[in-house]
């Protein structure tokens, strides 16, 4: 319905009129949509490892937990093929748009809200193996990317982000049916985090909640009054800021200029043209997510344009290892999901 109570059929409109709708009506829901399949995949995972508790989702802007609640927030998008259309559109990935990566977060979110829900966090011995809560949470952090003292479950070394990631990822290992943690980690220190989770859910099954939910979850789709042009505009602004300045210097050594060049191919005409190969191939090897590198691949094609630089399609190799050294050196794995 729109602002006048009047009914629309927005799975049909255009993406120019699609984008000034506001989030909250679509009035999205994830009863009768794939969501609510996997979400009673969860509980019976749950309830199969002596879990009695269940967590209680509902759509949100992002992937979340909401602090120290026992709740899943799950984005918009997913409960429609069109919003995930175009979420793929702006953002070039969904996340937990299949349902094996969606599964995948929603053990992950399932490894907080028990933590929350249980007070886990506060025992002493969580925070010998985890470390403190309360450490601050930032933006972005380091990792050790061959560490065996994580488990290994969303990528991007995720469990090294914070205490509460590590435990979450470490309930997801432990949750995942049919994932043999005990042979996979036995050489791994991460064996003590997984066995000390195993014991924590003996020690809950069939209790109840120490937290239970407020019942009025935070960044809820159906109160959103933005519309999906201006969610999305404050997306990539977001992750846009993560990238702070130019790369003359190494697109310099790389390209030649114009009145030197005896190529007649713009270096931004092939950053274009293997663009996509790049980015796929680039995220695939560096964890890092597509969208950073789409805009990290916009700034060097501006630059080269600016300094006119021509190239060979040859230097496609060259390029590819330019892209990732930048990558790897001055882009930071961002800390998803989390408000």
């Amino acid at each position: 319905m729109n602002r006048k109570g009047i009914q629309i059929n927005w799975e049909n409109l255009p993406d120019e009129e699609l984008m000034k709708m506001r989030v909250r009506d679509f009035h999205l829901s994830i009863e009768g949509t794939p969501l609510e399949a996997m979400i009673n995949k969860l509980y019976e995972e749950l309830s199969d490892g002596g879990i009695n508790f269940h967590p209680p989702c509902y759509l949100a802007d992002e992937w979340l937990n909401p602090d120290k609640e026992p709740i899943i927030g799950i984005p918009f998008y997913l409960a429609h093929p069109r919003l995930k259309q175009i979420e793929q559109q702006m953002m070039y990935e969904v996340e937990g748009g299949t349902d094996a990566t969606c599964m995948q977060l929603l053990r992950h979110e399932a490894g907080h809200s028990l933590n929350y829900a249980y007070e886990f966090y506060k025992k002493t011995r969580w925070r010998e193996l985890f470390g403190p809560f309360s450490l601050k949470y930032s933006d972005s952090y380091y990792s050790q990317p061959y560490s065996k003292r994580f488990v290994r479950h969303l990528g991007d070394n995720y469990a090294q982000a914070h205490p509460d990631e590590d435990f979450a990822e470490t309930f997801a290992v432990w949750l995942t049916p049919g994932n043999s943690w005990q042979n996979k980690y036995k050489d791994w220190p991460a064996l003590k985090k997984l066995l000390y989770v195993d014991n924590l859910t003996k020690k809950i099954s069939g209790k109840p909640p120490v937290q239970k939910s407020t019942g009025n979850p935070p960044w809820s789709a159906s109160r959103m009054t933005s519309t999906l042009e201006s969610y999305y505009e404050r997306k990539r602004k977001l992750l846009k800021e993560e990238f702070k300045g130019f790369y003359d210097e190494p697109l310099l050594n790389l390209f030649p200029a114009k009145h030197i060049s005896q190529c007649n191919d713009k270096a931004s005409k092939i950053l274009r043209q293997y663009r996509q190969e790049l980015v796929n191939n680039i995220s695939n090897c560096t964890g890092h997510r597509k969208f950073d590198i789409h805009q990290l691949i916009d700034k060097l094609i501006q630059r080269c344009d600016a300094l006119e630089l021509y190239g060979k399609d040859k230097d496609i190799t060259a390029i590819a290892v330019l892209v990732t050294t930048i990558v790897g050196n001055t882009l930071r794995i961002r800390k998803d999901g989390e408000k």
